[in-house]
């Protein structure tokens, strides 16, 4: 078994999650194979492809079950670069580490999710995060120090800022949680090659991107390399596009990424954990057509519950009939 296995094999006995959520009524917020099957496509040579992800791992089992067909269809997921969640429930290290170390023997980007700050998701289906503010610092510290002088794209924080937005993070936590982030910011641009982009929620969240410009530059977007949208989200790529180019104008200029994991058929009006019917969305690629546009990305882990609804599991949970649904749906 290789080091990641191990890892992640004692992540999923923790029953771990991983997952973000959005306001109630408000749609929000790795792979197999190896990176030579994906040699032929533009634009997804930078990151790295995970071989012990859980839709590997399925695609195994369901061979050996004889449901050959199926298996092919969840390759539709697992030949694809995906982020990874560390858990803040432990030290995040050894599993960034690992990524780092097997993204760096192909010469690849590994792609990350920060996701541990103090009163996350407001209570909801993501809650947790670090206990106090010196419990993150040093959580953060921890993540940053495992990168390394690897290659590294970091999405900081979902729902952070957008929750101070909307006022389901209480004020008296603002301030706290925008040095937070800006500490965050500083602590994982100290790694000479990783890239940090603060997430800036969703389209059909904060509907008025100019409502985000302060908090973000509170939270210390002017250090970091952009932002992040539609994470865990089903906005369409260009209603989310148009979203980032107007929000990064206010910003002068700030770069920007989309998640479009799960956006193939957009969002599901009404519904956002776990909604039925959808698909995968665009391949990772930098090739987006706009120099602003860095890439798109798959940052939720298509397959992985949003929470416990509609019969899913506890969030961040691998769920392969949900997986199977969104490769069905999906464009070859």
């Amino acid at each position: 078994m290789s080091r990641l296995i191990h890892i992640f094999a004692a992540v999923a006995v923790l029953g771990l999650a991983a997952g973000c959520s959005s306001p109630s009524g408000i749609d929000t917020a790795a792979a197999a194979g190896s990176a030579s099957k994906k040699a032929a496509r533009a634009g997804a040579l930078d990151f790295w492809v995970d071989p012990d992800s859980p839709a590997a791992k399925q695609i195994k089992e369901w061979r050996r079950a004889g449901r050959a067909q199926d298996a092919h269809l969840l390759k539709r997921i697992a030949d694809e670069p995906q982020a990874l969640w560390p858990p803040g429930e432990i030290d995040p290290g050894p599993i960034v580490k690992a990524a780092i170390e097997a993204a760096a023997e192909e010469n690849r980007t590994a792609l990350f999710v920060a996701y541990d700050i103090p009163h996350r998701d407001c209570g909801q289906h993501s809650a947790g995060g670090a206990a106090d503010a010196d419990a993150y610092r040093e959580w953060i510290g921890k993540f940053a120090d495992a990168l390394g002088d690897g290659k590294a794209l970091v999405v900081l924080e979902p729902d952070a800022v957008a929750h101070i937005v909307d006022g389901c993070t209480p004020a008296g936590y603002h301030d706290e949680r925008e040095q937070l982030l800006n500490e965050a910011v500083v602590r994982l641009k100290q790694q000479p090659n990783t890239k940090v982009y603060l997430d800036a929620g969703n389209p059909a969240w904060i509907r008025d991107p100019w409502k985000l410009v302060d908090p973000l530059k509170q939270a210390g977007i002017e250090k970091a390399d952009g932002f992040s949208l539609n994470v865990s989200n089903f906005q369409t790529d260009e209603l989310t596009e148009a979203y980032g180019l107007e929000l990064s104008a206010d910003l002068g200029g700030k770069h920007f990424v989309v998640d479009t994991s799960r956006n193939g058929n957009g969002p599901l009006p009404g519904a956002w954990c776990n909604p039925p019917g959808r698909a995968l969305g665009t391949r990772p690629t930098t090739d987006t057509g706009d120099p602003i546009l860095d890439a798109y990305l798959w940052i939720k882990r298509p397959g992985e519950s949003d929470g416990t609804c509609g019969s899913g599991p506890a969030a961040g949970k691998w769920w392969p009939e949900y997986a199977l649904e969104l490769a069905r749906n999906s464009k070859p």
